[in-house]
């Protein structure tokens, strides 16, 4: 008898048994470990902490507005007037540093954006510093800043700012070292007071460097006059070497409220607030007006870091121009943002005739970076 199974004229095949796989070969071991070797480094790296820090755009405030309901500049024991325009200060955020490292998706992503830049680490922070040191120095600076700008202020609209300019320290190789003590307390150069430290820098000023000037002091109530050899500044002035821990009786109480904000660079901003608080001109006139830059006690506008992320951040909050510090100007041409008018300001009596000229829309005249 036959066994074997009917097939029909035309049926496909009864299937067989299935066929031997081909043995794996050299290159092909090879390749599927480097894939799984490959997966492994990137999910590894992309949790790992990145050596760079990514800076971009920060938001900007409104130092005639409010945060959170309080306003950021607060004046009592003179009138204060209301405003229609906006004095933004700018600010940039920074990602990565200690306690806040960033990983390789961030960085890549800093890499690509326009807006963004990416950085060594080390180049940005301190290898030294903790998160909590870098906190405290920013909050230093930032309270600094704020009586650096409400005095200029003040002294910009001719109130007298009275100052007792106590030595903190000398500097080694100048001067004043092994002449004056920590602790003296400058009230004159050459016979002439110097009751603020607007007085002492205007002093100074008429001095030449290298020449010699006879400091007058108070040393453990005593006056004393001393004879200080001047050296040369960077900005070319005459330096005595010390460094003075002023103490200001402010004829106006200004208190400035902001969070979240460390550093020096919203001095100017500060200041051109506080003028527009305390005159009755509508300075800003409607008009939205951005800046940044240092304010030291003389009314100096000095440099920043960052000014190319501040511009993009005035101008995606609404800002129309933007005062930026002169000595910043070679980082800024080139790269003015498309609808953002960049005015150069070195002073804050400059910044605040830009101000106005900008309010009464006359802005097209201010001096630009070149």
């Amino acid at each position: 008898m036959n066994d074997a199974p009917d097939v029909l004229a035309g049926a496909p095949p009864l299937p067989g048994p299935d066929p031997e796989p081909e043995p794996l070969t050299p290159r092909a071991i090879t390749l599927a470990a480097a894939t799984v070797l490959t997966s492994i480094l990137v999910a590894v790296a992309a949790v790992l902490p990145m050596p760079y820090a990514v800076s971009s755009p920060g938001p900007t405030r409104d130092t005639l507005g409010e945060q959170d309901g309080t306003p950021l500049i607060t004046v009592t024991g003179e009138p204060s007037y209301e405003s229609t325009g906006h004095l933004l200060l700018t600010t940039v955020q920074v990602a990565g540093g200690p306690d806040y490292p960033v990983g390789i998706a961030q960085v890549l992503q800093g890499w690509f954006e326009a807006d963004s830049s990416v950085s060594p680490v080390e180049l940005v922070f301190a290898p030294s510093e903790s998160r909590d040191d870098i906190d405290a120095r920013n909050q230093a600076a930032m309270i600094s800043s704020q009586e650096n700008a409400t005095v200029a202020a003040l002294e910009e609209l001719g109130y007298e700012v009275p100052t007792v300019l106590t030595v903190e320290e000398t500097v080694e190789g100048m001067g004043a070292e092994g002449v004056v003590q920590p602790g003296d307390v400058i009230v004159a150069v050459d016979g002439e007071e110097v009751p603020s430290f607007s007085a002492l820098s205007a002093a100074l000023d008429a001095v030449a460097p290298g020449a010699t000037v006879v400091l007058g002091v108070e040393r453990d109530g005593e006056r004393h006059d001393l004879d200080v050899t001047t050296t040369e500044g960077e900005d070319g002035s005459a330096q005595l070497g010390v460094y003075i821990d002023p103490e200001f009786d402010l004829p106006v109480d200004v208190e400035i409220q902001i969070d979240n904000v460390g550093g020096p660079s919203a001095g100017t901003m500060f200041a051109l607030g506080i003028i527009d608080k305390l005159t009755e001109a509508d300075e800003a006139n409607g008009v939205s007006i951005a800046g940044t830059g240092t304010m030291d006690l003389t009314g100096t506008v000095g440099p920043i870091g960052g000014i190319r992320h501040k511009m993009v951040g005035a101008l995606e909050d609404g800002a129309m121009w933007f005062l930026a510090p002169a000595s910043n100007c070679d980082e800024v041409v080139g790269y003015e943002p498309d609808g953002l008018e960049v005015v150069r300001v070195a002073t804050l009596d400059e910044a605040r005739a830009a101000v106005e000229a900008i309010g009464a829309g006359e802005g097209e005249g201010l001096p630009r970076c070149e």
